[in-house]
């Protein structure tokens, strides 16, 4: 039998990725694709607003949107160990806007720090999330380097509140829906299946991440038609553009998740989905086997057939029919 050969990680100096916080780092991490790593880690789904926001006396280095939620959360730099003048600034950030997730990115957090941001949590109400994260780069021989978020500080049962609605309420179906999505959770984890929990859940449907803001993953119960919907939504003022550019390919997605779908534009909005939907009364826990590896294997094949496609997608890509432009 053959031993395998294994490389060693290497850990790189984060001057060596980023010679300078301001000029370097904070811009790099702005990016889509770099932010979306971040996002990964927290279980949330961030897209940047704005690069040296004024809040109040300081200027926070990042602005972002969680888009599951829609709230502010602002991201603070450091490639050192962190300072008491930093988290200062956390602080007038978190008094300047009231309801806000802070995300204070460092190279080491002191102890002091990370206690601070834990008391933070304990203290402050759900408007507040206060998050540690170091930042590392790893590189094995002559590979790039590679950046990895590790999370020091984080509210409390985040990581269990990230797997429940922030919106289910408790009547008996309320209780039976959540029900439903912890075993579809528990059913995705167990696969170890490319399609992560989030923490954007309602009563009746919940959303997984593409790692874009304008794209998620959707499943929802449908009591009343007896359904379950399985639909990629495009969100955002380009929304029709991404819907056209990827209709072009419909034949080749098709292939790829194995049936038909139904493209529904939804012209009056500012949204388009594209869905499959599956016969099943949701209330019945009796159908509730093959309803959850029906959902885990299509929001995977959805996964996989649209993942890379709306990274690529360029809204400047799309024009209008001629009909559109006469008008």
């Amino acid at each position: 039998m053959t031993t395998p050969e294994f490389g060693r990680l290497e850990r790189v100096d984060l001057r060596e990725g980023w010679e300078s916080e301001p000029r370097d780092f904070t811009p790099w991490l702005a990016q889509p694709e770099n932010l979306a790593v971040l996002s990964q880690t927290l279980n949330m789904d961030l897209v940047t607003a704005g690069q040296e926001e004024s809040v109040g006396p300081f200027r926070a280095d990042i602005l972002c949107r969680n888009t599951l939620d829609d709230s502010w959360a602002l991201i603070e730099n450091q490639l050192e160990r962190t300072d008491h003048t930093h988290l200062g600034q956390l602080l007038t950030y978190a008094a300047g806007l009231q309801t806000v997730t802070i995300i204070w990115v460092a190279a080491t957090f002191a102890d002091e720090h990370r206690a601070a941001l834990d008391w933070l949590n304990e203290i402050t109400g759900e408007g507040f999330r206060f998050f540690g994260i170091e930042v590392e780069l790893w590189k094995i021989g002559k590979s790039p380097a590679a950046p990895r978020f590790n999370v020091v500080s984080r509210p409390n049962d985040w990581s269990k509140a990230a797997r429940h609605s922030v919106n289910v309420g408790t009547s008996p179906t309320d209780l039976q829906y959540q029900h439903f999505w912890n075993q579809l959770d528990r059913h995705l984890e167990k696969k170890d299946s490319s399609v992560r929990v989030t923490s954007q859940r309602t009563r009746r449907w919940t959303a997984y991440r593409l790692g874009l803001a304008e794209f998620h993953l959707e499943a929802t119960l449908r009591r009343q038609a007896k359904d379950i919907v399985v639909h990629l939504a495009l969100k955002g003022r380009h929304s029709k553009a991404h819907f056209a550019l990827l209709e072009k390919d419909k034949e080749a997605i098709e292939r790829e998740i194995g049936t038909a779908l139904e493209w529904d534009e939804l012209p009056d909005q500012e949204l388009s989905r594209i869905n499959l939907r599956r016969s099943a009364d949701p209330t019945d826990e009796s159908q509730w086997p093959t309803l959850l590896e029906w959902t885990a294997e299509t929001l995977e094949k959805f996964d996989g057939a649209f993942r890379e496609r709306v990274r690529r997608l360029d809204a400047a890509d799309w024009q209008p029919d001629d009909e559109m432009q006469e008008e």
